[in-house]
């Protein structure tokens, strides 16, 4: 059932695909980062990765909301950045564990390639998902994680952290018998920690960036409305036959 008026089923901020992610016509990897400064900040790289990436389950829980309020800005954008958990955007801080986890072992003794592949192994042997890497769409490669990378060495700020995130790609195609890409989670976490940002401030890029993100939906939301579409949607694509049984 659809409620309410809704415009055209359109965005114009973003759309994804397996090697682009397009911002308002432009490549984010290649024309935006390293380019385009989010902030003066020193996360302004990181900032700008995460700012956007399309119709994302926060960014629907934003303008949803918005739609049901249409005066309540700041509820549509806090109900976007309560879906900022562990799986969507707040694996950076996981990722950043998971690296500690293998410079202390490297610093214990043995290589960071050694270090790395007994992580990966203690990860694959408990059937645990490793932070940092695969993505659902980019594949082979994540471009804003490549992108992070290559903008680390080129200028001079990589350091053993993103040497840790470089040994675990191959440690983690060893141990689950495939490559598995590096995401942008794992770029941020490597090379902020080499650069000196503290933990707490990591866990909070993420939620910093997208915020910026959302408000940009929220702001279409209003001009180009699809919340209620998209609710509407969402109830076609369930199979609620086990609900109409559920009183007999």
């Amino acid at each position: 059932m659809l409620i309410g008026k809704a415009g055209p089923a359109r965005t114009a901020i973003a759309c994804a695909s397996p090697d682009r992610i397009s911002v308002r016509g432009r490549d984010l990897a290649a024309d935006l980062m390293g380019r385009t400064s989010f902030t003066e900040f020193v996360c302004d790289l990181a900032l700008v990765a995460l700012a956007e990436h399309g119709l994302t389950p926060s960014a629907q829980a934003a303008r949803m909301t918005l739609a049901a309020d249409p005066a309540a800005l700041q509820g549509a954008v806090a109900a976007g950045v309560l879906g900022c958990g562990s799986v969507i955007l707040g694996a950076a801080d996981l990722c950043r564990a998971l690296l500690d986890d293998v410079l202390a072992r490297a610093e214990a003794g043995g290589s960071m390639t050694a270090a790395a592949l007994a992580v990966a192994r203690d990860y694959r042997t408990a059937r645990r998902p490793i932070p940092g890497y695969g993505h659902p769409l980019h594949k082979p490669v994540d471009p804003r994680a490549e992108r992070m990378i290559a903008l680390a060495r080129e200028r001079g700020v990589a350091g053993r952290a993103v040497e840790a995130a470089t040994a675990l790609t191959g440690a983690v195609a060893e141990a689950w018998g495939k490559p598995l890409p590096m995401n942008v989670s794992m770029a941020i976490a490597a090379t902020l920690v080499d650069v000196g940002v503290p933990p707490a401030l990591i866990r909070a890029v993420p939620i910093l960036a997208r915020t910026g993100g959302l408000i940009a939906h929220c702001i279409e939301e209003q001009e180009t409305p699809i919340g209620f579409l998209l609710a509407a949607k969402g109830e076609e694509a369930i199979d609620h036959s086990a609900a109409e049984g559920a009183g007999a």
